[in-house]
């Protein structure tokens, strides 16, 4: 079981006015009686640098209570922009619970000045067991890395329509080979990988998500894990 617990901070100048209108800063998370090791991994994941070089802040209310600091800078900087409202509205959100597994999804969007805003999406998946984050190795079995990479971009090629020999030149992938990331969601149907914007392609094309089925990969699995009960 899990109650949600939330952090705000609204600008001085919000007045009475609704949260949509004026400067906030808001993240919503859910905290796990008695499970300390995995409620500390959700805050970690929220609490984030927001420039390079930054370090991350040190807790949710100091995040918050940066952003709102910042924007009063920026505000009195730029005194020529006064409809102007920042936002940070981030969040931790359970997926999916059950005797084996937590799964979260982590969600941020940042506007602080510029054309546009900021989305981020990321995951926590969580061996209660073994009170720990799972990794990728901790499901696949050692020595399948490039199995798994070849068979996911034979996915990514059908899906984005590539043919077998097309070229990544549009896509950022390093060296224009294919690779995955350590972005991946744990499914009862398989696993799911997700890049963010600017990771792979263009701001404008947004998020893309990347399903490997179980029936795929079954091979390349460990035996006995926590994705095991999704298997058959």
């Amino acid at each position: 079981m899990y109650t949600y617990k939330v952090v705000k901070q609204r600008a001085s100048d919000c007045g009475d006015k609704p949260d949509t209108s004026c400067t906030v800063a808001k993240v919503t998370y859910p905290f796990f009686p008695d499970q300390k090791v995995l409620n500390d991994t959700v805050v970690k994941r929220l609490l984030i640098a927001y420039y390079t070089g930054d370090k991350p802040d040190s807790s949710l209310q100091q995040q918050t209570q940066k952003f709102i600091q910042f924007y009063n800078y920026d505000t009195t900087r730029n005194a020529d922009h006064p409809n102007v409202f920042y936002t940070l509205e981030s969040s931790a959100t359970v997926v999916r619970q059950d005797s084996s597994l937590i799964t979260l999804q982590i969600d941020r969007y940042t506007y602080d000045g510029g054309a546009h805003g900021s989305d981020y999406t990321g995951f926590i998946n969580w061996d209660t067991g073994a009170n720990k984050k799972i990794e990728l190795g901790d499901i696949l079995s050692p020595g399948n890395e490039e199995n798994l990479r070849a068979i996911a971009e034979k996915n990514f090629r059908k899906q984005e329509k590539l043919s077998d020999t097309g070229s990544f030149t549009n896509y950022s992938f390093k060296g224009r080979k294919f690779a995955l990331n350590n972005n991946f969601l744990v499914t009862p149907i398989g696993i799911s990988f997700l890049y963010n914007e600017y990771e792979i392609k263009p701001y404008s094309e947004g998020q893309t998500t990347l399903l490997i089925p179980y029936m795929q990969i079954k091979s390349l699995l460990r035996t006995n894990t926590v994705i095991s009960q999704y298997i058959r």
